[in-house]
């Protein structure tokens, strides 16, 4: 019983919120998004990559039963985001030849699946690294610029939410899984260190481009994602929380760098958006939100499977991915994106609404 009542304060409060952001008209006219296969909404299928998602069962909840390239079987977070904010449903891969301009005026997606802070994380499956994101959104200002004029274009680019959301696959896919590199050069304490160093010049950077309102997301409890529980053997497959303790000190230092950025530059509302202990929660507490499965994913045998390797001839994939936390062995349902993002948008982005 109490748990129902928690659940049905949430939906009471997040039900106002979306009423008072129509009401007023929101405060944000765009939602701009940096960041890897969290919120990438298929910039990967316009790149020579093996890190895509454009193909079934991905993308069955979506509208139209779409796999656009969104590593879910439906929306993403940011997409939850935007939705709530007042604004489109959905926000477009900014390589998606579907879409213009005019469609990018009020939110856009430069995310890389696979991608990461370190440059040497986004060349592992060949991906737009983070810098070649920011050449994007400086060919989106030229472009926004020429189809509003320099007046409203400037006005859009300062008032509008940027979103980050990156890291899992620096310490995943690159850190861990390759010795002879990064591990070679830090200890992960350093090489965390080095990972924000690159975070706070990319966020000065925006800053300097006009960014002002600026979301920096957190890593979620990545030792608990299917892939890392599988290969636990010797834990008994229950969640690697050596990771888990990863991410926890790494968020503690992005939640330190929006801090000092907020002092150090004039005009800058930095918010640290950290997903950790309401993914934990539906990890720990699933019955909660009606999760039955929180160990594996949804397609394949949910345990290793993600990307090319979850497709639609397998015959394990579950048929409601809505009792499911996880879709594939790395990322989330489409259930999990709207309780996260829903979370976020009354705690840490409450303030831009």
């Amino acid at each position: 019983m109490a748990h129902l009542c928690m659940y049905i304060k949430w939906f009471i409060l997040t039900q106002f919120l979306l009423t008072l952001v129509l009401r007023t008209g929101a405060k944000v006219p765009a939602i701009i998004v940096f960041g890897d296969s969290s919120v990438d909404a298929g910039n990967n299928n316009q790149i020579p990559t093996i890190a895509r998602s454009n193909f079934e069962p991905y993308g069955r909840d979506f509208s139209g039963r779409k796999a656009t390239g969104r590593f879910s079987n439906g929306r993403i977070a940011t997409d939850f985001v935007s939705e709530a904010f007042g604004l489109k449903p959905t926000i477009p891969a900014y390589l998606d030849p579907a879409y213009n301009i005019a469609d990018f005026a009020t939110g856009v997606t430069f995310a890389s699946a696979g991608t990461g802070y370190d440059n040497a994380t986004s060349n592992v499956l060949s991906v737009i690294p983070i810098w070649k994101e920011l050449v994007y959104y400086e060919d989106y200002q030229k472009r926004l610029r020429a189809y509003l004029g320099e007046t409203k274009a400037n006005q859009v680019i300062s008032d509008a939410l940027y979103m980050i959301s990156m890291g899992t696959n620096d310490f995943l896919e690159n850190y861990y899984t390759f010795p002879a590199g990064r591990q070679s050069q830090f200890t992960v304490t350093q090489y965390e260190d080095f990972l924000i160093g690159i975070a706070g010049n990319f966020i000065k950077e925006l800053y300097g481009l006009g960014a002002r309102k600026i979301s920096l997301g957190g890593l979620p409890p990545m030792g608990c994602l299917p892939l890392e529980r599988a290969t636990n053997i010797a834990g008994g497959n229950q969640c690697l929380e050596s990771y888990n303790n990863v991410a926890l000190e790494f968020n503690g230092k992005l939640k330190m760098l929006a801090t000092t950025l907020n002092k150090d530059l004039p005009g800058l509302k930095l918010v640290f958006s950290n997903p950790y202990y309401i993914f934990t929660y539906l990890i720990r507490k699933p019955a909660t939100y009606g999760f039955d499965v929180t160990s594996m994913g949804c397609c394949a045998t949910g345990m290793f499977e993600m990307g090319y390797s979850c497709n639609r001839n397998n015959l394990l994939t579950c048929t409601n991915a809505d009792k499911y936390v996880f879709w594939d062995a790395f990322h989330p349902t489409q259930k999990t994106n709207s309780i996260i993002s829903n979370y976020l948008v009354k705690t840490a982005l409450a303030g831009f609404l």
